[in-house]
């Protein structure tokens, strides 16, 4: 056996005397870190197979366990340190591609904490959302260029057709996360919160499971390179529909679903052989130019009869702004743009982490664009990618969105715990694997309750947020810059965001 020269992630530590040894521990890790020793006849931990889930120290019954990073340090080397020496041992060692779950975590500047949002005093006075009504509802699709009202008996009547809207109670919807790359019973729980907080969720390019066409209404279904599952049905049963040109974890590079993944029931769902990989190519092979997502997005229209709105997604990137232009011009209702902190169940790490641009300057970018060009009514826009709280949301809106989509955020509130092995399919959560055995550790009604629990939590934070600003509806503060200021920016950025600095006054 080779010698490895990786030291360990992370350190397991066993207080000998709350350890009761009920072998807890050896039955929630999926990654065997834990093993009863018969010889010894108490249970041991392999420091080299943790992963920092946390399972084993959550549900430890006496508090015995603790986790921390392992406690070896390398020489200190600006250009080489300690993250860069390890990747190039595993790869010298296993000769492959690193792989990552989850956004990038590296240290990018962070632009929403560089934003802050301005506050109502005298003249234009703050307003009490707990005594006045304040409105989150908003409509997310095509608006027409002006509205035509004519009168029939007396009575005002809109002549003005209006193209197909998706009505969100709050401006959150749920990004797209495949049943492949997560389990049944989460995909369940979004269902189930999107359908209770008058929200949508999205199917990702796995396909949507036969149970859960009865959410249809609340369901965004997601056309992608791979055309998993795609079918008049599945198309019908929804409420939009979105054709996927990238994302944000993974710019430019496709889909990979392991075979061990593809159960029976997701070859099923996927319309592809069990047990094989489900590769989708990067590119789509019937879209290699604007006038090709047009007839895409026309035949998808006429396949459903023109009810439903159709949405392309792409990863933010530093053109964001001219490809969102073309692809309003080619039909597009909604502009589904991904920042590079978004999620994935698997990507190549250095990808990940050099590959596209901040949410926050694309989503900038984007808005401004269409506004110059005087279309911006003819497409919603949703941000993504790096989601984390209600105030990242409001700030979102103020630059420029119309509502956000969160994924990382919504896995957190089920139970994800950052470990970043998703792509193993061993999630000791029950999250982001197939294995009957460890989805069950998700109960979908309490998912469901958390992720409403969550929903509500934040609509209440933005209501105050809003109410500090002097508004009462979420759609007077879309695009509305001048609410928000910059601090600790360059120029440069501050000109990218088209925001004010900190204490400048109009």
């Amino acid at each position: 056996m080779r010698m490895s020269l990786l030291a360990p992630e992370f350190r397991v530590i066993r207080d000998e005397e709350k350890c009761i040894q009920c072998e807890v521990c050896v039955r929630q890790c999926a990654f065997e870190v834990h093993s009863y020793d018969l010889e010894e006849g108490k249970v041991a931990s392999d420091d080299s197979r943790c992963v920092g889930c946390h399972r084993c120290a959550t549900l430890c019954p006496t508090q015995a366990l603790t986790i921390i990073r392992y406690p070896q340090e390398f020489r200190r080397n600006a250009n080489w340190p300690e993250q860069v020496i390890k990747d190039i041992f595993k790869q010298s060692e296993t000769g492959g591609v690193l792989l990552s779950g989850m956004g990038s975590d590296k240290d990018y500047p962070i632009y929403w904490d560089h934003l802050l949002l301005d506050a109502s005093q005298v003249t234009n006075p703050s307003i009490d959302p707990l005594r006045e009504p304040m409105e989150l509802r908003t409509f997310l699709g095509r608006k027409p260029d002006r509205l035509k009202i004519e009168t029939k008996k007396g009575k005002p009547r809109l002549k003005t057709e209006i193209a197909p809207q998706l009505k969100v109670e709050v401006p959150i919807l749920f990004s797209a996360m495949s049943y492949g790359a997560i389990s049944y019973n989460v995909s369940l729980a979004l269902a189930q919160a999107a359908r209770t907080m008058n929200t949508f969720c999205n199917t990702g390019e796995g396909g949507l499971h036969r149970d859960l066409y009865r959410f249809g209404g609340n369901t965004i279904v997601q056309v992608a390179s791979g055309r998993f599952g795609v079918h008049p049905d599945y198309l019908n049963a929804a409420a939009a529909i979105e054709i996927k040109i990238g994302q944000g974890a993974k710019p430019g590079i496709g889909g990979h679903l392991p075979g061990e993944k593809v159960s029976q029931s997701i070859s099923e769902t996927r319309m592809i052989p069990e047990g094989t990989d489900a590769l989708s190519p990067a590119p789509h092979h019937d879209i290699y130019s604007i006038e090709d997502l047009s007839q895409l997005i026309y035949a998808l229209k006429e396949a459903t009869c023109y009810k439903k709105p159709i949405m392309v997604k792409i990863a933010a990137v530093h053109n964001s702004s001219a490809i969102a232009s073309g692809m309003v011009r080619a039909g597009a209702d909604i502009i589904a743009l991904d920042g590079f902190r978004g999620g994935t169940g698997a990507a190549p790490t250095r990808i990940r982490d050099n590959v596209g641009i901040p949410i926050e300057l694309a989503l900038a970018a984007v808005d401004s664009r269409l506004r110059a060009e005087g279309i911006r009514n003819q497409a919603s826009i949703i941000a993504g990618g790096g989601i984390r709280n209600s105030s990242d949301v409001v700030k979102a809106i103020a630059l420029g969105a119309d509502a956000v989509y969160i994924g990382t955020a919504a896995l957190i509130a089920v139970g994800c715990h950052m470990c970043q092995k998703c792509y193993t399919g061993k999630c000791n959560w029950g999250i982001a694997t197939q294995d009957p055995y460890l989805v069950k550790r998700i109960n979908p009604d309490i998912a469901t309750e958390r992720l409403v629990n969550l929903l509500r939590a934040w609509s209440l934070e933005i209501k105050e947020m809003l109410g500090g600003m002097g508004i009462n509806a979420i759609e007077s503060l879309r695009g509305n810059r001048l609410r928000l200021r910059g601090i600790d920016l360059t120029e440069t950025e501050l000109k990218l965001l088209e925001v004010k600095p900190a204490g400048e006054s109009l």
